[in-house]
């Protein structure tokens, strides 16, 4: 198997409060933003105007796009079959009209003729069914993974703190988008769905390597067996996400606008899925499991009670007999008999 690091003896459990303190970080940023600038969701949770168009010649989205800049608006082009397009825009049900005037008066610079063949408002309801939709799938995504992990360990704390990490990358993504403003639609849902996916993954393999160095060395501390555990999958974790992000610097690059903030939101989830499974999940496992003190062991052997034997009885010694002079028996039985023989 390839390896990128030899062998590496690094002590991640030593800087845990450290990755405390950013993960804490954050989250007080994230809040901030979120208070102050907000989300910008797109048309599919706001609501806005679709004006779809077909042209009589081919034309190419970018030309089209291009073309929709001039509006100075935000919006969203989509392909609907050969020379078919839709036009999204933010905007509020009083104002389809001139939406609709600004969209054509865009594509007219394209000077290709084209017919508006439907005009639609998508009203706030339908935007506040995708966000609860959108919701209930990132939530119930996570509970499915506590289960999956709970059930395939055996501990419901190893389950808790991967979907505390896949939480943590998570909001990290929607606090890139609040910084940068990008526009959040049902895509870039997809991509954090992704993102859980592909973050847990990494986490579970580090997780079974615990598990099995726990049946190996049944007397090493947890601290131990978590740093031995993520320095021997270190090698496997670089080249992985190496790999993916590699893969989507190409996208975010190269994959045009329709792509970029897909690509935007998986760049930034990889990433710091990177950093909680090594950061975060693994030393909040640490704490919840043994308090954080390194001389606690990691996995205690079956010691089997073995009942205390009764002690023999001890021979009892007799007391000796003193020994009786011989000599002075014999004379004390001859003296009674001559007695005797007097009294006849």
């Amino acid at each position: 198997m390839m390896t990128f690091f030899p062998k590496t003896h690094i002590d991640f459990l030593k800087y845990r409060k450290v990755y405390f303190t950013i993960s804490g970080l954050i989250f007080v940023l994230g809040i901030f933003l979120f208070a102050t600038k907000g989300l910008n969701l797109g048309i599919d949770f706001t609501g806005g105007t679709m004006v779809q168009v077909k042209f009589e010649q081919k034309v190419d989205m970018a030309q089209i796009r291009a073309a929709l800049t001039q509006t100075g608006q935000s919006s969203d082009l989509q392909s609907y079959g050969e020379n078919t397009f839709a036009v999204r825009e933010k905007g509020s049900e009083a104002n389809v009209g001139e939406v609709q005037a600004r969209i054509e008066k865009a594509l007219d610079t394209l000077n290709v003729p084209y017919v508006v063949q439907q005009t639609n408002f998508v009203g706030p309801t339908v935007g506040q069914n995708m966000t609860e939709r959108a919701a209930w799938a990132i939530i119930l995504s996570l509970v499915l993974i506590i289960i999956y992990v709970a059930f395939r360990f055996n501990n419901i704390l190893w389950g808790t703190s991967g979907v505390v990490a896949l939480f943590h990358d998570l909001f990290v993504m929607a606090v890139a988008f609040a910084i940068t403003k990008r526009e959040i639609d049902l895509v870039v849902v997809a991509a954090f769905l992704t993102v859980a996916g592909f973050s847990i993954n990494d986490t579970i393999v580090i997780f079974d390597r615990i598990r099995e160095n726990m049946r190996l060395n049944p007397r090493a501390s947890l601290g131990q067996l978590i740093n031995q555990s993520i320095n021997e999958t270190l090698s496997r974790t670089v080249i992985t996400s190496i790999t993916v992000v590699g893969a989507l610097f190409v996208l975010y690059f190269c994959g045009g606008e329709a792509l970029n903030s897909f690509s935007f939101a998986m760049l930034v989830g990889c990433i710091c899925g990177f950093y909680t499974t090594i950061a975060l999940t693994t030393p909040l496992v640490y704490v919840w499991s043994k308090g954080g003190r390194h001389d606690q062991p990691a996995h205690e052997p079956i010691r089997r009670v073995v009942p205390a034997k009764k002690a023999a009885p001890q021979p009892v010694e007799k007391a000796p007999v003193p020994a009786t002079d011989a000599p002075a028996t014999h004379s004390a039985k001859k003296s009674v008999r001559k007695s005797r023989r007097n009294r006849r």
